[in-house]
């Protein structure tokens, strides 16, 4: 099996339980990886001491890089990094994705990945969604990007808010092409 290298972005956008149970799942699945990078928003590390009232995003063993590290690999196509998730997603960076502004390394991480025409998932979480956010979408989603909202299931009978946040988590790790166990459909 190839390993691949894949980053993660976390933006400060609610719902920071999503990139805990994602970078949870992950380091279980590590000997799939050759890399795993990692990158937060300012707002990112705020939201998710208000929300989770931690900062266990820092016992992860993945590379850790600043917001405006772009000496970073992830923010070159010569890295070869082949996925970039953003989980969750705030809608302020899907609009400067969508415009081409990369004015930080997650923008610029995920330009990287759509020139490349490598896979960039975008885990959305607001709502009510303006006509702006859609067309954000419909952009993003047309020059190859996919747009995953934090919409969770219930067919699997979650009980806890990490089984919950966990229904939209697997549909990433899937959707990136990852291999994992999880509740299946019919199962």
């Amino acid at each position: 099996m190839n390993k691949q290298k894949i980053a993660i972005a976390i933006t400060g956008a609610s719902g920071s339980i999503y990139a805990q149970v994602l970078l949870n799942k992950i380091e279980k699945l590590k000997d799939q990886f050759e890399e795993v990078a990692l990158v937060m928003s300012d707002n990112a590390k705020d939201v998710w001491l208000h929300e989770l009232g931690n900062s266990d995003y820092e016992k992860f063993n993945f590379k850790l890089y600043g917001k405006n590290d772009f000496m970073s690999p992830i923010a070159s196509g010569s890295a070869r990094f082949q996925t970039l998730i953003i989980c969750p997603c705030s809608m302020g960076t899907l609009a400067r994705i969508a415009a081409g502004i990369s004015n930080d390394l997650i923008t610029r991480a995920a330009d990287v990945m759509l020139k490349e025409r490598r896979k960039l998932i975008l885990v959305t979480r607001d709502t009510p969604l303006s006509l702006i956010h859609i067309n954000n979408m419909k952009t993003v989603t047309e020059a190859g990007g996919i747009i995953c909202p934090a919409s969770p299931s219930f067919y699997s009978q979650p009980r806890t808010l990490e089984e919950v946040a966990a229904t939209v988590v697997d549909r990433v790790i899937d959707l990136a092409g990852i291999t994992q166990e999880s509740y299946r459909w019919g199962q």
